[in-house]
């Protein structure tokens, strides 16, 4: 047992209380995926998961103080529920220093297939938040052919704004779903039975920010395109925007160079 509280690698999680004294010697920047069924669960959920893991997996998490002491865990920007995505981050500190790979494959395998855990890096200087700039999106329109798709796109490409609605916890706000979009493109999905157009788009993070359910109502408003089934929406990537390109970079890159 580890008499200063938290918990070790070395070991299993301890049951003390968490001893929110304990300095952060090491800060841990982690990618997960949100895949399959899992694409449904909400922040506060995954949250929730993702706290049991850290326990579970026997990380030396570093917590808070105060009355309630909550363990050190930074979200960033995460995914609406209902969108998978390949690229979550957030940020944990530890109270020991520890192997990024044993964290990665201890918090994999604590965690539900599709919450996967695919890379931690060592922290280094600077705000992973401010990093992460842009995000790169697919939409799989099942039922909506190509055709339908690229004039819809052609139309609200074309336009300098495309105002929409959604509500917020401060009610019902109207903002333009077409300035932060930098790309966007179609294609078809061959491997699908019936048609199925795709969206690939890429969107700057702005205040407040657009998703993906409101450029298709930009779509929907601008290009009057139709969609029967459902929409599947994934994010691809998560980073700085290349300005030049209109590409999305990795957040990790930073660091990697930092630990070599």
């Amino acid at each position: 047992m580890n008499s200063e509280g938290g918990t070790t690698l070395q070991g299993t999680p301890n049951p003390e209380a968490p001893n929110p004294q304990l300095p952060i010697v090491q800060k841990l920047r982690i990618r997960y995926t949100k895949r399959g069924r899992l694409r449904f669960t909400s922040h506060r959920d995954f949250a929730r998961a993702f706290e049991r893991a850290v326990r579970r997996a026997g990380i030396s998490i570093a917590f808070s103080s105060g009355f309630t002491p909550h363990p050190k865990i930074s979200y960033a920007n995460a995914t609406p529920t209902g969108a998978g995505s390949e690229a979550e981050y957030l940020e944990i500190g530890l109270t020991r220093a520890a192997d990024p790979a044993e964290v990665r494959e201890r918090l994999d395998a604590a965690l539900p297939p599709g919450l996967d855990v695919v890379e931690v890096v060592v922290a280094g200087q600077g705000s992973l938040a401010d990093r992460l700039e842009a995000s790169a999106w697919s939409i799989a329109l099942p039922g909506v052919s190509l055709e339908d798709l690229r004039s819809a796109a052609d139309a609200f490409w074309s336009a300098d704004v495309v105002e929409v609605e959604r509500m917020t916890k401060r009610g019902m706000r109207t903002f333009d779903a077409r300035g932060p979009v930098t790309s966007l493109d179609v294609h078809s999905d061959d491997a699908s039975d019936g048609p199925c157009a795709i969206l690939t788009m890429v969107v700057r993070h702005e205040v407040p920010s657009v998703r993906p359910d409101d450029v298709l109502a930009g779509l929907r408003s601008r290009g009057g395109l139709t969609t029967g089934q459902a929409p599947v929406a994934t994010r691809t990537a998560q980073g700085p925007l290349d300005p030049q390109t209109g590409t999305v970079g990795d957040p990790f890159a930073l660091d990697r160079d930092a630990s070599s």
